[in-house]
């Protein structure tokens, strides 16, 4: 496919590769009796969907402005973002190169098998789904080679989460506050996962832009659900990295501290791990709306917004908007 990219924001390019805008569909009521709706990022169509899509439009832009010739990213064994990359990669005639947590298996599965249709190159590491900081490592590492091997390789770090791809969900918060206009609701809160902190921030930066241009206007809170140890305990990087985001939407007004929430209670022993109340969130959401969630990621972020219901965070007639980020491939994948 041609590689078409158009100007998002005097300073930022971007190329089409989501089907936007995703549904926003009611969800029936919550134990409370607030309302819930779902966005449905899982249907953003690229290589099966999911919410990296909206960052990828940005970021693969930046990477055709910069003339590279491949992709680099990293990420756990069965990394949505590592899959969606490796679509873009083949949607943009870019060869994709992805680091991976965990020996190679005998037999690929799941967002591994996807990744590998799409033409990807899989670099298994030996490492833990969590090790963060040694998986960039490799990144950093295969990046190096390839520059070396006279390639000029984009390299993307985990989860997509840089202030470019951030600008992905800074106008997902506009989407959002706009169908919601279109359906005679107001939104009282957003709530979905984070781990590496690019989608908070990025929706973070959307709220600010939002207030900034009209102070009287009714805003939701934005809620992080935190999957990741890191993160969940560093709203310092996600103010951080909204207002590099802001910056480079051209806009003067900052996030602070009080932006960001993140509730890490409901993660479990550590990233990857299954929890009962993730279990128990993907039985709800197929029972009541045909809603698949996966284990590792969404699956926790909608556990949390049934716990924070639960509590009594959530007003009877309240709007709580899930944002359904995808992740359907890791549920095919034999343990």
């Amino acid at each position: 496919m041609a590689r078409r990219c158009f100007v998002a924001h005097p300073r930022v390019s971007r190329v089409t590769l989501a089907t936007l805008p995703t549904p926003l569909e009611p969800g029936g009521k919550l134990q409370s009796g607030a309302n819930l709706w779902v966005k449905r990022d899982d249907l953003t169509g690229l290589g099966v969907g999911g919410n990296k899509a909206r960052k990828l439009e940005f970021l693969c832009a930046e990477a055709i402005d910069n003339d590279a010739t491949c992709l680099v990213t990293v990420g756990a064994a069965q990394s949505n973002h590592c899959r969606m990359t490796a679509a873009a990669g083949a949607r943009l005639n870019l060869p994709t190169h992805l680091v991976l947590s965990g020996e190679k298996p005998k037999n690929l599965e799941g967002n591994q098998m996807l990744s590998a249709m799409f033409g990807a190159h899989l670099h298994h590491t030996g490492l833990a789904a969590s090790d963060w900081s040694n998986l960039e490592l490799a990144r950093a590492e295969l990046t190096e080679k390839l520059i070396r091997d006279g390639q000029r390789p984009h390299s993307i770090p985990i989860g997509g989460s840089t202030a470019v791809g951030a600008i992905g969900y800074a106008v997902a918060f506009d989407e959002i506050i706009s169908q919601c206009s279109l359906q005679n609701f107001v939104a009282d809160a957003i709530v979905f996962t984070t781990s590496s902190g690019g989608t908070h921030a990025g929706l973070v930066a959307g709220l600010i832009r939002a207030r900034a241009n009209d102070p009287q206007k009714v805003l939701p809170k934005v809620i992080g659900i935190g999957v990741a140890k890191g993160v969940a305990l560093n709203t310092n990087r996600v103010v951080e990295l909204a207002n590099e985001t802001l910056t480079l939407l051209g806009e003067r007004a900052n996030a602070t501290i009080a932006d960001v929430i993140i509730d890490a209670s409901y993660m479990g022993a550590d990233y990857a791990i299954p929890t009962q109340a993730a279990a128990d969130a993907t039985t709800w959401a197929a029972h009541r709306g045909a809603w698949v969630l996966d284990p590792v990621y969404s699956a926790k972020g909608f556990s949390g917004l049934l716990g924070l219901d639960a509590n009594g965070d959530f007003g009877v007639d309240s709007n709580i908007i899930f944002i359904h980020t995808g992740g359907l491939p890791s549920l095919f994948v034999m343990h």
